[in-house]
């Protein structure tokens, strides 16, 4: 007997099944004419085509008809805190200009407002296809009073330009806050707003308990005429609030970066306690300005942080073009993430990889795609366990409609609906 459902969300694993769809993308090599997915409890046990994987497994049959079955989708990075800003602030003249309206509106909204922001952000980004997402807030104390319908991987974002001889306390009393989820970071917002002390905390916390790190890096014109030539809006803002500006008038932020963590260029040394992780602790949101002499060092840098671009919020800010292709040469692992709806339209990963792939269209479908499922989950450190749809991965699916007309993955980044079917779990305990 068939079940054919049209919606699952946020379903508790509790029984054997086999979902069969028309053709099913495993990101794990091609994909499968008439295939199915056989999920027992929260994992995938067996994947192939239906009659086979109908003949080995037990269970009832989900039948999805004519559609994709496919990896849920994973944002990279997002900031749930700015929901509640969608269409507030408009295209300004500058970052600058942008940092004091977004402060401006932040001071306006109380505790309860950023509880409901969250939320809000959690359902949207799971009606789009998100099953995971690496969602940065500036209140992890407000963690405890939201229960997250996805996979959620919590960075803390750390600012303490008014106060960097705090840094250290501040690291300590985010962590106390972020100790009661099972999957968590530390985000120094940026080199402009997080001291080096701040940075250097936050790395030795990473090599004592092997957590990840991410921070904003180059993302603006201005950023970088601030550290590199002591001038600009940005650095008469920040000046004119009190930051020392000694770091200023010589080096771009990806040097004054590196020389924070690198050795030999590098902004990540091999460390005894990585032996079972193998991805580095770095997620770099942005690095959109870059010199000749920064890729010079990123060539020729040993290890590879990972990078996530976000291509609507690049696109409201009008940010020089990112340099994919140079990147992805020297080996970089880039992903998409869809930034805050403080300079976005929507949650959408969907959306994002239409606007990659008019940015760059000579990039593959599949390709792109791999930007929301197999590379973020690799700088997440969640490789073996979600972004691909394989035996023993979690279950973690959603299914998009499938016409057969074009190639499957073009279909796929054309989809711009809300997605009807998502099986999603966020019990990290009974999965990693």
């Amino acid at each position: 007997m068939y079940e054919h459902l049209t919606a699952v969300r946020d379903r508790r694993y509790s029984s054997q099944m086999i979902i069969r769809a028309r053709i099913v993308v495993t990101m794990d090599g091609a994909p499968i004419e008439n295939g199915a997915v056989a999920v027992s409890g929260n994992r995938i046990v067996d994947v192939g085509r239906f009659d086979e994987i109908k003949t080995r497994n037990a269970g009832k049959t989900v039948d999805l008809g004519e559609q994709v079955l496919l990896p849920g989708l994973i944002n990279a990075h997002c900031h749930l805190d700015y929901t509640c800003l969608r269409g507030k602030i408009p295209p300004q003249k500058s970052f600058t200009e942008w940092i004091r309206v977004i402060n401006a509106e932040k001071a306006t909204l109380a505790p309860k407002d950023y509880i409901a922001s969250i939320n809000e952000g959690f359902a949207e980004a799971n009606r789009f296809g998100t099953t995971t997402i690496a969602n940065l807030t500036v209140f992890p104390e407000l963690i405890s009073q939201i229960q997250p319908p996805i996979r959620t991987c919590w960075f803390a974002e750390l600012i303490d330009i008014r106060a960097p001889e705090r840094a250290n306390e501040f690291v300590d009393s985010a962590i106390e806050a972020l100790k009661q989820t099972p999957s968590w970071g530390l985000a120094p917002h940026a080199l402009f707003t997080a001291s080096s002390n701040l940075f250097r905390w936050c790395e030795n916390i990473s090599r004592r308990d092997n957590i990840l790190l991410t921070t904003h890096l180059a993302e603006s014109r201005e950023e970088m005429e601030m550290f590199r030539h002591a001038s600009g809006p940005l650095y008469e803002f920040l000046n004119s609030i009190g930051r020392p500006m000694d770091d200023c008038g010589s080096k771009t932020p990806l040097e004054l970066f590196l020389d924070l963590f690198g050795s030999g260029g590098s902004p990540n040394r091999p460390r005894a306690i990585e032996v079972n992780r193998p991805y580095l602790s770095w997620v770099i949101a942005h690095l959109n300005e870059l010199t000749e002499s920064d890729f010079e060092l990123l060539e020729t840098s040993n290890s590879k942080f990972h990078v996530v671009h976000c291509p609507r919020s690049h696109k409201y800010f009008g940010h020089s073009p990112f340099a994919f292709d140079r990147l992805r040469s020297f080996g970089f692992n880039i992903c998409l993430g869809t930034d805050s709806l403080a300079s976005n339209e929507s949650l959408s990963l969907f959306a994002e990889m239409r606007a990659f792939q008019k940015e760059f269209p000579s990039v593959s479908a599949e390709e792109i795609l791999q930007m929301t499922t197999v590379n973020p989950a690799r700088a997440l450190r969640y490789e073996n366990a979600l972004g691909q749809i394989r035996s023993g991965f979690g279950a973690d699916l959603i299914a998009v409609p499938c016409s057969g007309s074009t190639n499957v993955f073009e279909q796929i980044i054309a989809f711009e609906n809300p997605v009807d079917w998502v099986l999603a779990g966020n019990d990290e305990s009974q999965m990693l």
